[in-house]
This record gives C-alpha cells, sequence and structure tokens, in this order.
C-alpha cells in the first residue's frame, strides 16, 4: 500500500476491499480535479463512533455515513474520513445499491470534498451525485 493513505478501523472489521486499487483510483480522481493526493485517512467505525464524531466537532446529533475532516493546502489534498459501516449499511438498502458499491460512493464522497465540492446548498447535492457517478464509472 502506498504511504500517503492509512486505512483505520474502530470499533469494526476492516472492510475486506482491494486497498491499493481502491488507493489508483483515488489518485486517478484526484487528478481529474487538478489535485494530488497526500496523506488521507479512512477510519471505518460504527453508529456509536460516528454520532459520537459528529456530536463532538460538528455540533450535529444525527448518524451520517462520512465526515470528512479537510486539511487540504493548494493542490495537495490532506483529510480524515470518519465512515459509518453501519449507516453505509443502511443506504445501500434505501437506495437499493449493493454494500459494496454504496461503500466506495462513500469513500469517493469523502475525496470530492477534499476536491472542493459540497453538498450542502441548493443543486449541490446533484452536482456531488453526478461527480460520484463519473468517479465510480471509472473503477
Amino acid at each position: 500500500m502506498k504511504n500517503n493513505f492509512q486505512w483505520l478501523a474502530q470499533g469494526v472489521e476492516l472492510p475486506d476491499l482491494d486497498y491499493d486499487a481502491l488507493q489508483s483510483w483515488i489518485e486517478d480522481v484526484a487528478r481529474l480535479h487538478a489535485k494530488i493526493v497526500g496523506e488521507l485517512t479512512y477510519i471505518f467505525c460504527d453508529d456509536p463512533k460516528i454520532l459520537e464524531v459528529n456530536r463532538q466537532y460538528l455540533q450535529h446529533d444525527y448518524f451520517t455515513d462520512i465526515i470528512t475532516f479537510d486539511y487540504t493546502r493548494g493542490q495537495l489534498l490532506r483529510g480524515d474520513m470518519f465512515i459509518s459501516l453501519d449507516t453505509v449499511r443502511t443506504n445501500a438498502r434505501l437506495v437499493m445499491s449493493d454494500y459494496d458499491t454504496e461503500l466506495k460512493r462513500v469513500i469517493i464522497h469523502g475525496v470530492l470534498h477534499l476536491c472542493g465540492i459540497d453538498d450542502k446548498g441548493p443543486g449541490e447535492r446533484e452536482i456531488m451525485e453526478a461527480h460520484e457517478n463519473e468517479a465510480l464509472a471509472l473503477l
């Protein structure tokens, strides 16, 4: 695995993924957005942990699939991303997707945030989804 990626698990098993392929994919997506991958840390966790992080750092009292802490400087992507595998599993069922595809969507969602794409304002969710779909098509 490349040194600028860390894949960690807190309270859950590390997902069974091809991390080398994921890292190459993330680098390809970053390049499409004129960015370079710096240090990226993914922390896979459960719903109680993501709720704790959401409350502590964002003062939000709800579950979410990913929380991205952005330390990007210029073109160099840097960040920590907490991903709740519980919420990913729930969301996969809600959108009638398979778990692996939804997990990869969430993994790249964090990178797209680091690239400067938001999803909270009017029309931004659709823009984010288009970028997610474009990235997933590269896999």
